[in-house]
């Protein structure tokens, strides 16, 4: 099981949101070291904060990050972006495609050897919106449902590598992301919290606050759920012949 006590976690996103609250919580559960990847320059004052320049749609940076990282026990994708737009304008879908799935792809696999050294884990904060969009802000709803789907195959193809993957499916969070939607809204502490405690249960799929955790049984014991499993089940064979 991947360590968040005295492990080395690598959180992106990490100067705000829930981002700012993984930190927090990875230090207060014991983290030996976490890697606060930002695009902007993060001041923090517990000295196990190791601050990264890291843009995730920068190949460049992310290579200078795995250069600066020593070792590595969990990876929390959590960089992300929304945008209000109606699907009209390409650049929309493209900018929310750029960060929320190649970001986070490209994150992975350039970290891949280390966490596979570690038997580590890979944690890709999503949304609730991979299982339905809001119309609103669709672009980001489409590469939210595009990075699950990432999500579910990367958990079968990095199995036999050691390497455990989770799907974080939040509800609203309060954080600058969702200022304008005026609804209950879960803090991004309580999100962070139950995101550690998810991973430490080993859960594939994470459901970190009220809104999210109402889909959570139908989810789990539900067709989709199933056919994922079964779709992994053949994918192993398949793999194991090769």
């Amino acid at each position: 099981m991947a360590r968040i006590e005295d492990g080395s976690l690598l959180i992106t996103g990490a100067n705000r949101g829930i981002g700012r609250a993984l930190v927090d919580e990875a230090l207060k559960r014991g983290a030996r070291r976490v890697y606060a990847g930002t695009r902007v320059p993060l001041d923090h004052s517990d000295g196990r904060v190791t601050p990264l320049a890291l843009d995730v749609t920068d190949a460049a940076q992310i290579q200078r990050a795995v250069e600066a990282v020593e070792s590595l026990d969990v990876l929390v994708n959590n960089a992300g972006m929304a945008l209000y737009d109606d699907l009209s304008d390409r650049a929309a879908l493209d900018r929310s495609l750029a960060v929320n799935l190649f970001g986070t792809h490209g994150v992975t696999q350039a970290f891949l050897p280390l966490l596979t050294r570690s038997g580590g884990a890979v944690v890709n904060n999503l949304s609730v919106n991979a299982f339905a969009p809001l119309p609103l802000i669709p672009a980001y709803s489409i590469s939210k449902a595009a990075a699950f789907s990432m999500t579910q195959s990367l958990r079968t193809l990095l199995a036999g590598r050691g390497v455990s993957v989770h799907a974080v499916l939040t509800g609203i969070v309060d954080t600058d992301m969702s200022r304008g939607v005026e609804i209950p809204k879960a803090s991004a502490e309580s999100v962070a919290d139950a995101i550690f405690d998810g991973l430490e249960k080993e859960e594939e799929e994470i459901f970190p606050d009220p809104m999210a955790q109402a889909l959570a049984d139908d989810w789990r014991n539900g067709a989709a759920k199933g056919l994922e499993r079964q779709y992994a089940e053949l994918a192993k064979a398949e793999l194991a012949k090769a």
